[in-house]
């Protein structure tokens, strides 16, 4: 029994070896393209196509890990109900800057995102009852994620995104959404 246990703790260190070690020039330093579906507040929808471009020469240690930056750009769709509780889907556009931390002096496969930015759609969105009063508005994230594969080269991460004019306008009931991300890098 003692034996199993050290072969399965064996097999476990060098599988976890080979999840977390990766060479930091594989991870943030490629753009991507990406697919993101999520689903919110009072049945928002979205699904978008974006890619990401990471800043060049830019890097900062923080803790045991490393801070890197990119540009993301997005475009798709946002369904989400009216006033009468009619669905309708609706384009948007959004472009704005991430933070990403990854541990293990930024190889680990594992990452934490932060980013904020502006979106626009082609009709104003509701929530709870209420029109957002503006088209324009900002879009701002949280979340985790991890790279996989050969050269870590796809990406899947779980965030949660809240959407709102930031009070510029009333009403401004916002929309919180929950959504998962496939990337690959190119």
């Amino acid at each position: 029994m003692r034996t199993r246990s050290l072969y399965g703790a064996a097999l476990l260190a060098c599988l976890s070896m080979g999840t977390t070690v990766a060479s930091a020039q594989n991870l943030d330093t490629r753009p991507t393209w990406y697919i993101q579906a999520g689903q919110g507040d009072e049945s928002s929808r979205a699904v978008v196509l974006g890619t990401t471009v990471p800043w060049k020469n830019w890097s900062w240690s923080l803790g045991s890990g490393e801070v890197r930056g990119h540009w993301d750009a997005w475009i798709g769709g946002w369904s989400n109900k009216d006033l009468n509780n009619r669905r309708f889907t609706t384009a948007a556009l959004g472009v704005g800057p991430s933070l990403r931390w990854r541990g293990l002096q930024g190889s680990s496969p594992w990452f934490w995102e932060v980013g904020t930015g502006v979106m626009v759609t082609g009709k104003s969105l509701y929530n709870s009852g209420e029109r957002i009063a503006t088209r324009w508005n900002f879009a701002s994230h949280i979340g985790m994620g991890m790279n996989f594969g050969p050269q870590r080269a796809h990406e899947l991460s779980l965030r949660v995104q809240h959407a709102s004019n930031a009070g510029i306008k009333k009403p401004n009931p916002g929309l919180n959404l929950v959504q998962l991300r496939y990337a690959h890098a190119f």
